[in-house]
């Protein structure tokens, strides 16, 4: 098992800060999402050079860190089409440079037709949606396919993939080479935050040997309401039953903390080793 964490979710920023934090915490690498970590990288088109890819990667490996993903997430059914096309297209930037910094997936969600608000509406649910998702990201992986890298995708339930089964045929109608992110409170809601560990089974069942990472989150249930997270080992999940089933599953598994911020962390650390040392 290796352990991660988003980079920006350590407070710092910069590759020694980073590199820094990495070796404090004992992590083994980040999910980066060079915009958030980095001052002198725009969230623009072209806003990364190949120059600064390489050096990102050459200081991690030179550190012995990995960096698993690199997100640049963005809401391909945004309504301001302009907006959608500028954020695709730093999407593909990163496509075609995150062989520099020792990565080979870039990744995203599926969008929400609530633009920037990324959250449930009924169009969403609809094949209009889908196979716009199934364009927009079929288009992306032609680009990897070209740049030798891979596009990763991840569910949730208020995102035009909103469960297993539709991020799964979504991938499958695309007909092309992809990962999955597999966020397991992403997908839950109001209506099925009980069938937390049926979701996780049917996950790993349907997307045998494409899960590129976990991400690790925690939260507290709330009846006739979505699940709020909390800092991972605070809340309500089963956290020895979820991570029973990923190793299982996977006992090399990457699982990367997500949202688990500041004093939190340390403690989200032990939780996760202890736990995975003794299921």
């Amino acid at each position: 098992m290796k352990l991660c964490i988003r980079a920006h979710d350590l407070g710092v920023r910069g590759t020694p800060a980073i590199l820094q934090g990495l070796q404090r915490l004992g992590l083994d690498g980040v999910q980066m999402v060079c915009y958030k970590a980095y001052d002198d990288i725009p969230y623009q088109p072209g806003g990364i050079s190949t120059e600064q890819a390489a050096q990102i990667g050459s200081a991690f490996s030179q550190a012995g860190f990995s960096i698993p993903l690199v997100g640049a997430y963005f809401n391909p059914v945004h309504s301001d089409r302009a907006k959608a096309e500028r954020c695709f297209q730093v999407f593909a930037d990163y496509l075609r440079v995150c062989r520099q910094m020792g990565c080979q997936c870039v990744g995203s969600e599926t969008g929400s037709f609530n633009d920037d608000r990324w959250t449930y509406h009924p169009r969403n649910r609809t094949e209009e949606a889908l196979q716009s998702v199934v364009a927009t990201f079929s288009r992306l992986c032609d680009i990897a396919s070209d740049a030798g890298s891979t596009v990763a995708m991840e569910g949730a339930a208020g995102h035009v993939c909103f469960d297993v089964p539709t991020l799964a045929r979504a991938r499958r109608t695309m007909g092309r080479q992809t990962k999955v992110i597999f966020d397991l409170y992403n997908f839950l809601d109001e209506s099925n935050q009980g069938d937390y560990l049926s979701i996780l089974e049917e996950g790993l069942d349907t997307f045998a040997g494409d899960i590129l990472l976990f991400h690790m989150k925690d939260c507290r249930f709330r009846a006739g309401q979505r699940p709020e997270q909390v800092p991972l080992g605070t809340g309500e999940m089963d956290m020895e039953a979820v991570l029973k089933r990923i190793k299982a599953y996977d006992p090399n598994a990457v699982l990367t903390l997500e949202g688990t911020t500041g004093e939190h962390i340390a403690g989200a650390i032990t939780t996760i080793k202890s736990i995975w040392e003794r299921v």
